[in-house]
């Protein structure tokens, strides 16, 4: 790729390029204005440096502007490194890592800092310009989270609760290619044609699974094949059209969930499923993740501490991980006794 020069591929050559905060700092300088500096208030470009400070001041307006500001790093006080850490360790360890885990690798005090890092992350790895997927493409929808009921004999087991998600995927030949998925309220027609409106190119080729909501997709200018209920090769039907690769998505989206951050809350499943989105897409050039996130985390900005972490229950009780996907180990063992008790 013709970024690979920005991407360190291991933790020395990581190490050696950003060896303290000023290295830090000068690569966002030259990923956010790599023309020069540009005041984001009133456009000049006629500015200068306070001494010992990150801090640009335009000549015309007197407008300072550090290199965080407008960021998702805007007003932390953490220092540069800690972030270039978290992002070179979230975007390439294959099953990256959970808050937890990156509070103890970067050595942070509190658990909830770690958390804010990571979803102010995860904030960025949306690209506000990306383009739409295209070609043939498989469009489904799959329950995350909740737990297995036990299998009944002549039939399988399947997922009760959870949340509902809308999956859309390239297919290209036996292989899959971008894939973008998004929490959905419920699976009517509106709400899963918005889905696709801003995830697929109008003229694609769509695959669907059986939901009947997908129908109305042909007077959008899609081409689209719904999977058969039933194959019948007397009368010369159509064979069935599967949307397997869908499915495993979903499958490893599951298994990602459920192993790297045991489970996860309903109220902050979709910055979990961008992740997984952007992880997904880079697969087969994890190092250039890195490169990516930080010049994203300049396109858009921050969420305080109170919008990103949502607010408290209308009952007044307190704030339970998993509530409505009950994804989260402690689900699953209440789910267990209740059981037990049963």
């Amino acid at each position: 790729m013709s970024e690979d020069r920005h991407n360190p591929k291991t933790i020395e050559e990581f190490r050696s390029k950003f060896p303290d905060d000023d290295a830090c700092a000068a690569y966002l300088v030259a990923r956010r204005w790599p023309l020069g500096f540009i005041c984001p208030r009133c456009g000049s470009t006629d500015a200068t440096q306070l001494a010992g400070r990150r801090v640009w001041q335009c000549r015309p307006g007197r407008h300072q502007t550090s290199i965080t500001t407008g960021t998702v790093l805007h007003g932390s006080r953490l220092p540069l490194t800690t972030w270039f850490w978290s992002a070179y360790l979230v975007t390439t360890l294959k099953p990256g890592i959970s808050a937890l885990q990156l509070q103890q690798q970067v050595g942070l005090a509190r658990y909830e800092t770690a958390w804010m890092l990571l979803h102010r992350l995860r904030r960025a790895m949306v690209n506000p310009d990306r383009q739409r997927l295209n070609g043939e493409v498989e469009i489904a929808v799959a329950r995350v989270g909740g737990h297995r009921a036990p299998a009944q004999r002549g039939a399988p087991g399947h997922d009760r609760h959870g949340s509902l998600v809308a999956i859309a995927v390239e297919r290209h030949g036996g292989s899959l290619g971008r894939v973008r998925i998004e929490v959905v309220t419920e699976p009517t027609v509106p709400v899963l044609t918005d889905f696709a409106l801003r995830s697929v190119d109008r003229d694609s080729v769509v695959y669907s699974d059986a939901w009947p909501s997908f129908t109305i997709l042909p007077s959008y200018g899609y081409t689209h094949r719904p999977r058969s209920s039933r194959r019948s090769r007397a009368s010369g039907a159509e064979p069935r059209v599967s949307v397997t690769g869908a499915q495993r998505v979903a499958s490893g989206l599951n298994t990602w969930l459920r192993g790297t951050h045991q489970g996860v809350g309903a109220d902050h499943l979709q910055a979990y499923l961008n992740e997984f989105v952007f992880r997904f897409n880079r697969r087969f050039h994890p190092t250039s993740g890195f490169d990516t996130l930080l010049a994203l985390v300049s396109m858009v900005g921050h969420d305080t501490w109170e919008q990103t972490r949502g607010s408290a229950p209308e009952d007044g009780g307190p704030r339970r991980r998993g509530k409505a996907t009950q994804s989260t180990s402690l689900e699953r063992r209440r789910a267990a006794a209740a059981l037990l008790d049963a």
